[in-house]
């Protein structure tokens, strides 16, 4: 943090130790002095792999309006998936992985604080959160977001889905309102349309217990994919579900027709999957969690349900303009669950302008100054997009500083190369990597 410091003209550290000692701003953190002083410019990842090469933190700098502000590059946490609760492995596109919101959950937070994110997804904050026994509020206009999320706080047993999934009468030569022959066979279509309209009836009655949303949670998250686990033929990652037409071409490139799948089984083998890394204290920590959790689905820049000044710290990651299409990818899991997709497009901002991408965020973070607590922080994630030609990050600066935060900084993590990550056109120039790049703000 001393690195952060004296990037400052002098009048400014000046003004700014005038306002406060830096023995009385260094006891307002989570950390020592020592350790802000060298944290990030001495950081080396710890890993067990023999083969791994340490690397040593890269200190960059950009100016903004005559401050040097600091840019801190490593490797803070593996890409490595080994480390992550297979409780996490639900897939949605364009989501970090678990190690991001740990890094700062445990480095910026005690048990109990109360962890946020605004652009909840998939909801690896909140369960990660809740993993390290902090209490969660999760926000994501799209409902998607809850019905993915939320039941991985309340968990049934194995059992207890084993014996729900018995009760419900699954086939009947049930075919969908819209055409899915594309994607599954007969069978399979009128097992899915039966859990569909059961989901429905529970819902409207107001009927639906921790196991039905654990159920209804996996079938969404099995519903396409390109492995024998999932209920359709094989079509593009279960993130991203193509079109109709999309998929009648797939098929024929590949000489494919669907095959049955046993829903019932299918659903088992994911409960079992996602349970595995559970102990039986982290299953009873993740329900009491469970139990004052707030899980919200309203626009990120009005949440008047979230108290002032009750947030320890935010991390999340915005929609980056308009890189990926959340409501294209999610069309036939919304279609499951009931969810009018095109009332919820209405309501995504997906802007291809960044000025009108940074106007929006700019009132998302008035809106995190709001609710976040003195002393507390927000680590926003953003990424390079369109080939390296926009720093989200540099531009995210401006918008936390006008909002009240102070910036700490800007933390640059290296990551290799992916393929969803190319198709983006996300990469970094300078380094020939993917990065996460992460601006941490405080509120004083």
């Amino acid at each position: 943090m001393s690195l952060y410091f004296c990037t400052f003209p002098f009048k400014t550290r000046y003004l700014l130790l005038k306002k406060f000692t830096l023995k009385k701003y260094f006891n307002t953190l989570k950390l020592t002095p020592p350790k802000i002083n060298t944290y990030f410019s001495d950081f080396t990842l710890s890993d067990s792999d023999p083969d791994y090469k340490k690397k040593e933190t890269i200190a960059d700098y950009f100016d903004f309006g005559g401050i040097r502000i600091p840019k801190f590059i490593n490797e803070f946490w593996t890409p490595k998936q080994r480390q992550n609760n297979p409780i996490h492995e639900i897939s949605y596109r364009a989501c970090f992985k678990a190690e991001l919101p740990r890094f700062f959950i445990k480095l910026l937070t005690k048990e109990n604080d109360i962890i946020y994110d605004p652009f909840a997804g998939r909801g690896t904050t909140i369960i990660e959160a809740a993993l390290q026994n902090r209490n969660v509020i999760a926000n994501d206009i799209n409902p998607l977001s809850t019905i993915l999320s939320k039941p991985r706080l309340s968990i049934p047993s194995f059992g207890e889905v084993k014996e729900k999934l018995n009760k419900i009468k699954l086939g009947g030569k049930l075919k969908a309102d819209i055409d899915l022959s594309m994607f599954y066979h007969s069978n399979t279509e009128s097992e899915i349309v039966s859990l569909r309209n059961y989901f429905i009836k529970k819902s409207k009655n107001d009927k639906e217990d921790f196991i039905d949303s654990w159920i209804r949670m996996v079938v969404t998250n099995r519903l396409t994919g390109h492995s024998k686990n999932f209920f359709s033929v094989y079509t593009l990652p279960p993130n991203q579900a193509v079109t109709q037409e999309r998929q009648k071409i797939i098929n024929e490139q590949r000489k494919q027709v669907p095959i049955y799948k046993d829903t019932k089984n299918i659903i088992l083998k994911k409960t079992g999957d996602l349970i595995k890394g559970l102990s039986k204290h982290q299953i009873d920590q993740l329900k009491k969690i469970s139990r004052k959790a707030l899980f919200l689905n309203e626009d990120a820049r009005f949440t008047s349900c979230i108290k002032n000044n009750s947030v320890h710290l935010t991390v999340t990651s915005p929609p980056f303009l308009d890189v990926v299409n959340y409501i294209e990818d999610n069309w036939l899991r919304c279609w499951f669950n009931n969810i009018d997709v095109n009332e919820i497009s209405k309501k995504i901002t997906v802007s291809p302008k960044l000025e009108d991408w940074k106007n929006v965020m700019g009132q998302v973070f008035r809106e995190l100054f709001r609710i976040t607590k003195r002393g507390g922080y927000v680590s926003f994630e953003v990424g390079e997009v369109r080939r390296g030609k926009i720093n989200l990050d540099e531009h995210i600066v401006s918008l936390g500083i006008n909002a009240g935060f102070e910036i700490l900084g800007i933390l640059i993590n290296l990551q290799n190369f992916t393929k969803t990550a190319n198709i983006w056109g996300v990469n970094n120039n300078a380094f020939g990597t993917n990065t996460n790049r992460i601006v941490i703000f405080r509120k004083d």
